[in-house]
């Protein structure tokens, strides 16, 4: 590879000058910067052959050994250094601009915030945000929403002498004089429990380490349930129950779960009556009961887990309404009386499953039932009077936007639904909406500040025919005097497409940022996603998983034909499967990106799937495949990112990871980098930056994240060569 190449293509790139072209750039300038990028090298990894077989296929890989922990293996963590500082080299040219993009993300946003209060057991609970403040402080009030402010946790205190910190949950027994809380110092999702008596402000001695995070008080006020992770795998698999005031060595295992291919979950009734574990399966769900009242009760089965069942469920009196794709595909809602949830024969139809509408969720209220559906990849809430029948629907006025079911409706004696509101042009709002009249009284609506009007944007929902004919959504979003409708647009295209995930058209006030510089910003709601319904996901993994990259690839050609993008301009981003996307489509059709962001990518799918102690891998079979069985093995090597790495032209690439992710480990992106580095044959940029402090989820704090934000914008920016 041209190493000269790459310096004086990255010299060609900067002509605009580093303050986004707003000053010219003297011969003196381009002279230095061009004596400063001749001397740029890319790190080479050393290759160390490693020999993989199955199945009678024999696949060799050189960087195998980077999977040893970097954390602990000095090599490997001099390659990442080393890593990031080419990175650093090679990303100067854009400095000055990710400086400016941070500061424009930062100005965006509100900085005394607050969340709206939720009414639970007589207090009003909030967080909020003041000044630069990087984390939440959580408060409550008691009776009133204007009530004294009573501090139970202030993140910014807690995280001191932490390079990275988060607040998992907490969660306040039933006598409102108890807290218990979680947190992670690490990033990996590993949270320690501990405690707090909000009488006297005095912490307990409890303590318990390794858990998920979850917490669930029974109603004596004194035993709390919580899960224990297993720390090689980092499943959450055992739960357990916590007397206070006793060591965590003596903890009542109340379930263990012993299929590695089921997460494990936490939850309670609005009626605080029963604590349920949830058992979590791509392909079947289902749930064990406990009597939150007493704790001597057995477990108890909702219902005997079955191949394709799925259920969730919520409890009114004694009667329990479960959504279910029991012969529904689509989900339909059931009731069934609590003395009966094991017998599907004693289920009884509340809402008949349909073929083009799928039923994503409800909530209850003592005579209402509000549901939550899409049809056509619009979403759409329906208010019940079940004591009537009356249905009514919540009306907007955007002609794309997300409406769903907010945090806050845990009274079953409410009057009003709390709803969460956006569009791609309208900023986060939380609406109450009277149940009865449909009254909407906005409780909040998120601030943009500086000069954001939203009559200078566009939103619109068309559909593109992938090769196979199926009709694939996309949302664009554009600056209306900025979209020149001729195909000289840059765009940017953003994707995910697995487990059922879908992008909603939610406002993003980072986009103003590349609509406001010209881009067209468009959401790809690819096969694998549930757009659609069901069939959408269904029919975008195992072995249909092909068609989540053709969809993401005939968009783009889709987007450029009809003139919302440059053809030579087009660039797209994504994370973890997302990230995995961003890899299969380079493999398969490069010459149609001229960037590529691919942040914590899921790339080395074979090897990944393979080994079965690597943190959530047996999980996941049921979306990719188990490489134990020859067909998934050779349908997943079909695609897999870096085992399709080939000597050819790749876009200019931006690789992110966190050396402490816990979803997808560091080495993934790291070998996938090496081995682009040793095939590809294009002087384009490739870099890889880790975050030696961060996890899956990026850096923590409100402010501090904009920072990988900005790097992302200012490498498309900046290959755009966009006037700012």
């Amino acid at each position: 590879m041209n190493k000269t190449g790459i310096a004086l293509s990255i010299l060609c790139l900067s002509l605009a000058g580093c303050n986004g072209g707003t000053e010219p750039v003297s011969e003196s300038s381009m002279s230095e910067k061009k004596a400063a990028a001749e001397k740029i090298s890319a790190p080479v990894a050393k290759k160390i052959p490693h020999k993989l077989e199955a199945h009678g296929d024999v696949r060799i890989d050189n960087y195998y050994w980077m999977r040893d922990d970097a954390r602990t293996d000095a090599e490997v963590l001099a390659h990442l250094e080393a890593e990031n500082a080419y990175a650093k080299q090679m990303l100067s040219p854009m400095a000055d601009l990710q400086k400016s993009l941070v500061e424009e993300l930062i100005g965006r946003v509100e900085k005394d915030d607050s969340s709206v209060p939720v009414l639970v057991r007589g207090y009003y609970y909030q967080s909020r945000y003041s000044g630069d403040s990087e984390y939440p402080v959580y408060v409550r009030r008691k009776g009133s929403e204007d009530g004294p402010e009573e501090v139970l946790l202030d993140g910014n205190e807690m995280a001191k002498g932490h390079e990275y910190f988060n607040i998992g949950s907490f969660a306040v027994s039933t006598n409102n004089e108890l807290m218990a809380y979680s947190t992670d110092t690490l990033s990996r999702r590993i949270y320690t429990i501990e405690f707090k008596n909000l009488s006297s402000g005095e912490k307990l001695n409890d303590k318990l380490e390794g858990t998920s995070g979850q917490i669930v008080w029974a109603n004596d006020n004194a035993t709390v349930y919580y899960i224990k992770k297993d720390p090689q795998t980092l499943l959450g698999y055992q739960v357990y129950r916590h007397k206070l005031g006793t060591p965590q060595a003596d903890d009542e295992l109340v379930y263990e779960e012993s299929d590695s291919t089921f997460y494990t979950y936490l939850g309670k009734t609005k009626d605080d009556s029963v604590i349920y574990i949830f058992h979590d399966h791509t392909t079947k769900t289902g749930a064990s009961i406990l009597d939150a009242n007493d704790s001597s009760q057995p477990l108890k089965l909702f219902h005997p887990i079955e191949e394709g069942l799925e259920y969730d469920f919520e409890k009114l009196g004694d009667t329990y309404y479960v959504r279910t794709n029991w012969n529904a595909k689509n989900f339909r809602l059931m009731k069934v009386h609590q003395s009966k949830t094991a017998d599907k024969s004693a289920w009884e139809e509340v809402i008949a499953h349909r073929d083009d509408v799928y039923l994503q969720n409800f909530t209850l209220f003592n005579d209402h039932l509000v549901v939550q559906e899409k049809e056509m990849g619009q979403g759409r809430l329906l208010v019940t009077q079940m004591s009537t029948g009356k249905t009514q629907t919540i009306a907007f006025d955007d002609e794309v936007f997300v409406a769903n079911l907010a945090g806050g409706n845990g009274n079953l004696d409410a009057t009003a639904v709390r709803i969460g509101y956006s569009s791609p042009t309208t900023p986060s709002s939380i609406y109450d909406v009277d149940l009865n009249t449909l009254s909407k009284t906005l409780k909040k609506q998120d601030k943009v500040l500086g000069d954001f009007d939203p009559a200078n944007y566009k939103a619109e929902r068309i559909f593109v025919t992938a090769r196979d004919g199926a009709k694939v959504p996309v949302t664009l979003r554009y600056r209306k005097e900025l979209f020149k409708k001729d195909g000289t647009n840059p765009l940017y295209q953003y994707g995910y497409g697995s487990y059922g995930t879908t992008i909603e058209p939610y406002f993003s006030d980072s986009w103003l940022s590349l609509m406001d510089r010209g881009f067209v910003v468009a959401i790809a709601h690819i096969r694998g996603s549930q757009m659609l319904g069901r069939p959408w996901y269904e029919d975008g993994k195992m072995f249909n998983k092909i068609n989540t990259f053709n969809d993401f690839i005939d968009v783009t050609k889709g987007l450029v034909e009809q003139k919302y993008g440059d053809e030579k301009r087009v660039y797209m981003a994504g994370g973890s499967a997302g990230g995995l996307l961003m890899g299969a489509v380079m493999n398969m059709s490069p010459e149609l990106y001229h960037g590529v962001a691919a942040h914590v990518p899921f790339v080395d799918v074979v090897t990944t799937m393979s080994d079965p102690s690597i943190p959530l891998t047996t999980n996941e079979y049921s979306e990719w495949g188990n490489p134990a069985n020859e067909d998934s093995y050779k349908y997943m090597l079909s695609y897999s990112p870096y085992d399709q790495v080939e000597a050819k032209a790749y876009p200019h690439t931006l690789v992110t990871t966190g050396l402490h992710d816990s979803q997808v480990q560091y080495f993934e992106p790291m070998k996938w980098v090496a081995k682009l580095r040793e095939l590809k044959t294009d002087d384009n940029m490739l870099v890889f930056d880790t975050d030696m402090e961060a996890g899956h989820g990026g850096a923590s704090g409100r402010f501090k994240r904009f920072e990988k934000r900005a790097q992302e914008y200012a490498f498309f920016i900046h290959l755009a060569n966009q006037k700012l």
